[in-house]
C-alpha cells in the first residue's frame, strides 16, 4: 500500500542527441516511435536549449539549477561542489526514492565509478538507488574494470576486445570512427541501461513515491551501433549537412573543422540514427514496465538530452560550439494533468527542469538558483516563460532570442545571426545591426552580473 499519493518522476536523458533527429520533429529519416508516442501523450517543446554545449556543465547546472558561470563549470574537469543543494537531494529529503542507472557526470574527473555503480559521492548527491555507469569512452579506456557495466562486459569476457576496439578509435578520432561495435545488441552500453532500468522499475516497492533518472550514453561519439542496428541504416538517404567555407567564423571554429565529404558525413549519420533506435527500443521497455505495475498514469516522464551534435553541419562533428546543432535540445515531458498532443514554442533552458521536476513533486520553490519552472505551460496556466536563453562555454557566451543570436568569442569575433532568414547561421551580421548587438550584449551582461557569485 503506498504511503501517499505523490506523483513518480521518470526522467529519461540520452547524450548528445540533437533536437531535429527525432520522429516527432519532423524527421522522418530516423525511426523514434516510442520517443514520439511521449509527444503525443504530452508536450513537445520545440526550443529547449542546453546551458552548456558540454555534458559535464550541463548535467552539473541541471543538477543545481545554477548557470555554469556560477560554479566554475566551463570544461569537463570539474566537479559539482559538494556544498551546492541538488535537486536529487530536495527530492530524497521529500520523501523520494532517488535512483538512477547510467551516466551522471557530477565528478568525472575521478574515473572509478565503485563495483555496482554507488560510489559514496553518489548518496551525496541525493541518490538512495545509486547505479551510476561509465560512458562508451570512458568504459572502453580501462582493461580492468572501473564500473559496473566494464565488470559486466568482463563476465561475459566482451572487455579485451571492447577495450582493444576503443584504443582503435582513440587513436583514428572518435568523430569518424563510425564502424559497427565489436558487441552484441544485449552487451552495447545503452542495452544494458535500458534493461537494469526496466528491472528497476519493474522491482521498486510502491510505499514511497520515486523519482528515476535513466541516461543513456548514446548516441554520443563513436557511432558505433551494433550491426544489427546498423544494418537498418545501411544505405539510408540521410540529409546533406549545412555547407560552410568556415571562412568568416573565428579562428578556433575553423580549427575545430573536421570534414566536408558527403560520403563521411552521411555515414555518420547512418551510423548515429541506428543509435537513436536502440535507445528508443530500450524506452519502450522502460514504458512497458510501468504500464506492468499500472502506474503510467501516476508517473510523470520527461525527455532530454544534456546538448547536441554537430554531425558535419559546418564540417563540425561533437559539441563545444554555440551553434544551433549544439546547443538545441529535445524537451518532451507527459504526465498526470498535462494535456496530450501539445506543441509549445516557449524558449526553455535545460536548468528549468530542476525547479520543474521539484514543483511536479509539491516542493516549494528554491531561492537562489537560476532554473524557472515551467510546469505552468505544461497545465495550460501560463502561456510564457523565457524572452531568450543562454549557453556558454570556455571559448565563448551566447545569447538566443526566437530571431536573433549573438555570441562573443573570447578573444576573437562577435557573431549576430538572424535566424528567421539565416536559420543555417552562414551570415554574420554583426557589423549591419549594431543595434541588435548592443540590445542583446546588455542582456548577456544581466545575465552574467545577476550571477556573478553564488548567492545561496
Amino acid at each position: 500500500m503506498s504511503r501517499n499519493q505523490k506523483p513518480n518522476i521518470l526522467f529519461l536523458m540520452d547524450d548528445q542527441h540533437r533536437f531535429d533527429y527525432l520522429g516527432c520533429m519532423g524527421a522522418g529519416f530516423v525511426r523514434t516511435p516510442n520517443i514520439d508516442s511521449l509527444a503525443e501523450r504530452g508536450t513537445l517543446f520545440t526550443h529547449c536549449f542546453t546551458n552548456s554545449p558540454l555534458c559535464v556543465p550541463s548535467r552539473v547546472s541541471l543538477a543545481s539549477g545554477l548557470l555554469p558561470s556560477r560554479l566554475g563549470a566551463l570544461d569537463n574537469g570539474v566537479y559539482l561542489p559538494p556544498n551546492i543543494t541538488t535537486f536529487y537531494q530536495r527530492l530524497r529529503d521529500n520523501g523520494y526514492r532517488v535512483g538512477c542507472v547510467g551516466k551522471l557526470d557530477l565528478g568525472k574527473p575521478d574515473p572509478y565509478n565503485g563495483r555496482y555503480g554507488d560510489r559514496p559521492c553518489a548518496y551525496q548527491w541525493g541518490f538512495t538507488h545509486p547505479e551510476e555507469c561509465e560512458g562508451k569512452m570512458h568504459a572502453g579506456q580501462s582493461a580492468t574494470p572501473i564500473g559496473p557495466y566494464s565488470h559486466y562486459l568482463q563476465e561475459r569476457g566482451l572487455l579485451g576486445d571492447f577495450h582493444e576496439d576503443y584504443k582503435k578509435r582513440a587513436k583514428n578520432g572518435h568523430s569518424l570512427c563510425y564502424w559497427d561495435s565489436v558487441l552484441p545488441t544485449e552487451a552495447f552500453a545503452d542495452s544494458y541501461i535500458g534493461r537494469r532500468a526496466a528491472e528497476w522499475i519493474d522491482k521498486a516497492p510502491d510505499d514511497y513515491p520515486w523519482f528515476y533518472f535513466v541516461s543513456f550514453v548514446g548516441p554520443h561519439d563513436p557511432y558505433d551501433p551494433p550491426t544489427e542496428y546498423a544494418d537498418k541504416y545501411r544505405n539510408a538517404e540521410m540529409p546533406a549537412p549545412i555547407h560552410d567555407s568556415l571562412e568568416d567564423k573565428p579562428g578556433w571554429i575553423q580549427r575545430k573543422k573536421v570534414t566536408d565529404d558527403p560520403a563521411k558525413i552521411a555515414e555518420a549519420r547512418r551510423q548515429y540514427c541506428a543509435a537513436t533506435e536502440l535507445i528508443d527500443d530500450q524506452i519502450g521497455q522502460i514504458l512497458q514496465a510501468l504500464e506492468r505495475r499500472g502506474i503510467a498514469d501516476n508517473t510523470y516522464i520527461i525527455f532530454a538530452s544534456d546538448h547536441g551534435e554537430m554531425l558535419g553541419d559546418h564540417g563540425l562533428f561533437q559539441k563545444s560550439v554555440p551553434y544551433e546543432a549544439a546547443i538545441h535540445v529535445p524537451l518532451i515531458v507527459a504526465g498526470p494533468g498535462i494535456a496530450a498532443n501539445q506543441v509549445s514554442d516557449e524558449m526553455v533552458e535545460l536548468i528549468d527542469l530542476n525547479p520543474t521536476v521539484c514543483e511536479m513533486a509539491g516542493l516549494p520553490r528554491q531561492q537562489n538558483i537560476d532554473g524557472r519552472s515551467f510546469l505552468g505551460l505544461l497545465t495550460g496556466e501560463t502561456d510564457g516563460h523565457r524572452r531568450d536563453i543562454f549557453t556558454m562555454e570556455f571559448n565563448f557566451r551566447c545569447v538566443r532570442t526566437a530571431k536573433y543570436k549573438l555570441v562573443e568569442h573570447y578573444n576573437d569575433i562577435r557573431e549576430l545571426f538572424d535566424l528567421e532568414s539565416d536559420p543555417d547561421e552562414l551570415h554574420n551580421i554583426a557589423d549591419r545591426e549594431p543595434g541588435v548587438v548592443q540590445e542583446l550584449s546588455k542582456r548577456m551582461r544581466q545575465r552574467i552580473l545577476e550571477n556573478a557569485t553564488y548567492r545561496g
